[in-house]
């Protein structure tokens, strides 16, 4: 398609005077409307253009945001003035999307996985670096305020010593031909994992099943082995009556419960605990375990809604040039862990080492890959 020379000066609203950015957004399927919604309502952005391949869903956009460009091949968006994009598209595009946009020098928001390969998440985090602009991957759920207060009560140690992290993330559908329950669900509670503990995991096993599909995975059972004997254990499942969504963090001292769905009280801390028999006595059965029971509290959140957070993260890093929390090796190191999850499937279920990742930074980012 060839575009007249007025594409390239594309006339945007009229905003504040502050710094804006040009960003387009490159998929209007499922969480692509998001994406739109919360960019087109930001100050600090003009919302240039949507692509897609299906003319349907660009007639929405149309309808919606009279504003916006639409375009059905997103080669041409790099003739619109763009500063940024958001790759919201099934994700074994990611790379080659992701790519072409590096190349034509623009900053890249990518929806989660970054990529289906350490391999390929790497490429884009050294093109990235290379071209210097921004690579960020949407783990929306860490700028989700009640996992961040969780993460600041862990780092006060408040819980105490942890003891292990129970996620749960299941509903009914949406089943899906190109990617299985686990690399679509689990990223989000890989990247909470590996946020809450600051730390990565050393082996990964998973029990995974195929219910409905043949030969695909619609539930499975993920366990995470991290340092300090420290356990984490997903459940991801297509095949739920309910929608859940909880997070459960086990301390010596306390311990935390969330759940997404709940409207008003996302965080509960529990005041228990088990105090186990001291070294001096000779079995168990001559100690009376100890439970305690205290108060249970509700910490006060100021709700957001995590998405806009992590677009306003987005536009800031292109702004500051920072780093975004959620970079391109925060990326990486999510598909790491999936790829072992993989071995493990693959291997009926054993315990699969999770690769060691270096990191080398050069003005905040990163530019080396794996180490043995």
């Amino acid at each position: 398609m060839i575009f007249e020379s007025h594409y390239s000066q594309v006339k945007h609203r009229s905003k504040s005077s502050m710094q804006t950015i040009n960003v387009g957004v490159i998929g209007y399927g499922y969480w692509g409307p998001n994406q739109v919604r919360n960019f087109n309502e930001l100050d600090t952005v003009n919302l240039v253009a949507v692509a897609d391949q299906n003319e349907t869903q660009l007639e929405r956009v149309k309808k919606r945001y009279a504003h916006v460009e639409t375009v059905t091949d997103y080669h041409d968006l790099f003739a619109m003035g763009l500063d940024a994009v958001a790759v919201v598209t099934p994700p074994a595009t990611h790379h080659a999307i992701a790519m072409d946009c590096l190349r034509n020098g623009l900053h890249v928001l990518i929806e989660k996985p970054i990529t289906l390969s350490s391999a390929d998440a790497l490429d884009l985090i050294r093109t990235a670096e290379e071209v210097g602009k921004i690579l960020m991957v949407g783990h929306t759920m860490e700028y989700n305020p009640a996992i961040r207060e969780m993460k600041a009560m862990i780092d006060r140690g408040v819980l105490g010593d942890i003891h292990y992290i129970n996620t749960v993330r299941v509903n009914l559908g949406l089943f899906q031909s190109k990617a299985n329950a686990i690399w679509d669900l689990a990223p989000h509670d890989i990247s909470i994992l590996l946020y809450l503990l600051g730390a990565e995991p050393v082996s990964a096993n998973v029990d995974g099943v195929s219910c409905v599909t043949d030969g695909h995975v619609d539930l499975a059972y993920i366990s995470l082995r991290f340092p300090n004997n420290i356990h984490g254990h997903i459940e991801v499942s297509w095949l739920s009556p309910r929608k859940i969504r909880q997070v459960t963090v086990v301390g010596k001292d306390r311990m935390l419960f969330h759940d997404d769905v709940e409207p008003v009280e996302k965080i509960k801390v529990f005041d228990k605990g088990v105090d186990g028999p001291p070294p001096y006595t000779e079995t168990l059965e001559q100690f009376h375990w100890s439970y305690r029971h205290g108060d249970v509290t509700i910490p006060y959140l100021k709700w957001y809604e995590p998405l806009r957070r992590q677009c306003e993260e987005f536009v800031d890093c292109i702004v500051t040039g920072r780093t975004p929390q959620t970079d391109g090796f925060n990326g990486l190191r999510v598909v790491n862990v999936l790829e072992a999850i993989d071995k493990s499937l693959q291997n009926g279920g054993a315990e699969q080492p999770v690769e060691a990742l270096t990191l080398t930074h050069s003005n905040g980012r990163y530019i080396n890959g794996h180490s043995s």
